[in-house]
């Protein structure tokens, strides 16, 4: 492709229109992508009730205790921690003790992040491309189901998606000028990330750092400085809080949920971080295979499917985030190529080395990841996804006077459409005429524009919706389907209902507590009103009572917090009402069997509400 193509497809043109001032069309429209999103989100919030009921019962406790907060501690008692970092914690708990505990102030944090995030995706893509890729890039990562699941659901990865989104932001900032502090804002926006979801948080660190490496308009030894600071940005911004708890005194802190040896850096090296992405032993937190068939199975949905290539495609993530990917690689390799002449400081190249990396490692790794891996998680890739396909389309649309522009775009419209009719095929009897209508109206349009739009102002609005709804109709009816369903369990998943909530439970997952036992759980005086097998069991019986419960073990039962010695000495001194049998037995290190017999062959078991009680105080 000639130079001079090149230069009228891109790169000028857009930076001349991003330097001018914005018509009086684009504040209504952003201000209506804002509410419509907002809609979207906070439609029908509370039918989940508390989502994800073992982050909920961290949230409680971080209501009614300043150390449970700090620390994200399942209970108030501070045992342990949930096996995350608090930082989302720490944002929803504000909210519910600004607001009062509630399903709302539960999950109207993460509906709150989601609105802030497709704010700032537009201005970090209008800065580059100009306002109608920003508010294309906006919608199309609005109307993610992915997003809309995630949106709507209390889990750290709505937190982690706001910060990673902000680090674009801020690279882009910084790219534009060459500035060291704007660099160090984005290493301080993913050291956050890391307080979030640990090293997933990294992913989009080397598309940040090549694409100031390329563009950044200063010497090669101030870009290579100017690096070099926003990682100690990063280092300092995640490591102020893992010095607080190595430093912290172990026996006045909860232990850290998921560790192998009671320490947040190991947690994020072993089980949320290297045991993720290779499988084998995560440490404390159990054994990991990624559920059951585990990660590398292709017939557990909620656990990935299988690994390799083509899982982003997959029947576990292709309804979840795949629907724009086929569109988003081609126009990559479009925009790329277009500006592979442009000047080194060219911002659209710049661009597409951002987003396009962050899509390029996050999808890969997800891909390839042999440990847990969740269909959820790739709401962190949907951003950049959203952005290529913005940023590239509206940029070929621009150069559509000549061929290769239209080859390129034709194929991006032309497998959304198919690929779009794949997806809905999975979910045949969902809508079937959807499917038929939007592969019919992309392949007549993928047609035109290859032929060329006449230029005829009325005609040109036309095709141009009509590439749009190619694009994105199929996505928003899923999205809406998505937001308009309750969802529960550790594993949410989008799309259409098959019948009651959507979603999956986890290790430890048990039924709600009766109405009898939460009654007398509520009644309780002692430090912890119970103690029982497994968080997910502790954070049930937590919810229905409002009281502090030990859930020993842990996750997975395997964490050996608390002790049977500690266990016993809780019990000695009046501070644990009742244990209650259930959950999830003791892994490899844990000490929920041997507290189990020991209480069995000590006290004596009732039965409240069909479940097995017994009273440990004398």
């Amino acid at each position: 492709m000639t130079t001079a193509l090149a230069s009228r497809v891109e790169p000028r043109p857009v930076e001349e229109d991003v330097a001018k001032p914005p018509g009086r069309w684009v504040r209504p429209a952003v201000f209506g992508l804002l509410a419509a999103t907002a809609l979207l989100y906070f439609w029908n919030l509370t039918a989940s009730g508390y989502g994800n009921s073992f982050y909920a019962a961290a949230v409680q406790s971080g209501t009614q205790d300043w150390k449970a907060w700090l620390f994200g501690s399942l209970d108030a008692g501070n045992v342990l921690t949930v096996d995350k970092p608090p930082a989302a914690l720490w944002v929803t708990t504000a909210f519910a003790r600004l607001f009062g505990f509630s399903s709302f102030t539960v999950l109207a944090p993460q509906a709150l992040m989601g609105v802030a995030s497709v704010g700032l995706l537009y201005l970090t893509v209008k800065r580059t491309s100009g306002p109608v890729a920003g508010l294309f890039a906006g919608a199309a990562f609005a109307l993610t189901p992915v997003a809309a699941l995630m949106f709507k659901f209390n889990n750290p990865d709505a937190l982690l998606t706001l910060l990673l989104i902000a680090g674009a932001y801020c690279t882009i900032r910084a790219i534009e000028k060459a500035s060291p502090r704007w660099l160090m804002f984005a290493g301080v926006a993913i050291g956050f990330g890391f307080l979030t979801k640990m090293m997933q948080a990294f992913l989009v660190l080397p598309a940040f750092g090549l694409a100031y490496l390329i563009a950044a308009p200063a010497s090669l030894g101030k870009r290579l400085l100017h690096l070099a600071g926003a990682v100690v940005s990063v280092v300092v911004s995640a490591g102020w809080f893992i010095a607080l708890v190595d430093l912290w005194p172990t026996a006045s802190r909860p232990y850290i949920g998921g560790s192998a040896d009671d320490s947040l850096l190991e947690l994020a090296l072993g089980y949320n971080g290297l045991g993720r992405i290779f499988g084998g032993s995560g440490g404390g937190g159990g054994v990991m295979v990624g559920g059951p068939g585990g990660g590398m199975s292709g017939g557990n949905v909620g656990f990935g499917g299988e690994s390799g290539l083509t899982r982003m495609f997959g029947a576990s993530f292709g309804g979840e985030v795949s629907w724009l990917l086929p569109a988003a690689l081609i126009g990559l390799v479009a925009g790329l190529w277009f500006t592979r002449r442009a000047a080194g400081t060219d911002r659209t190249r710049a661009a597409l080395v951002v987003w396009g990396g962050w899509m390029l490692v996050t999808a890969l790794v997800f891909s390839y990841m042999s440990g847990i891996v969740h269909p959820y998680y790739a709401v962190a890739l949907a951003p950049s996804i959203a952005a290529v396909v913005a940023i590239s389309g509206t940029s070929l649309w621009r150069g559509r006077a000549h061929l290769a522009p239209r080859v390129f775009l034709s194929l991006m419209i032309a497998a959304s459409a198919v690929w779009a009719y794949i997806l809905l095929d999975r979910d045949a009897d969902w809508l079937p005429v959807l499917r038929w209508v939007i592969v019919g109206l992309g392949l007549v349009t993928a047609t035109v524009v290859l032929v060329g739009v006449p230029p005829l102002r009325e005609l040109v609005a036309v095709v141009a919706t009509a590439a749009v709804l190619t694009v994105g109709l199929g996505t928003a009816a899923y999205a809406v389907e998505t937001a308009s369903q309750a969802h529960s369990g550790s594993i949410p998943i989008s799309g259409p209902a098959t019948g009651g909530e959507r979603g999956m439970g986890g290790p430890g997952m048990e039924e709600s507590a009766s109405t009898e036992l939460g009654t007398a759980l509520a009644a309780t005086t002692t430090k912890w009103a119970a103690a029982t097998s497994s968080s997910q069991s502790a954070a049930n019986l937590e919810l229905a009572s409002g009281k502090s419960v030990i859930g020993i073990g842990g996750w997975s039962g395997s964490d050996p917090a608390p002790t049977l010695a500690e266990f016993q000495q809780y019990v000695a001194d009046g501070e644990i009402t009742y244990y209650v049998e259930g959950g999830r037995g003791g892994g490899p290190g844990g000490g929920s069997n041997e507290i189990s017999e020991w209480v069995a062959a000590n006290f004596t078991a009732t039965t409240v509400g069909e479940q097995t009680v017994y009273r440990l105080l004398s």
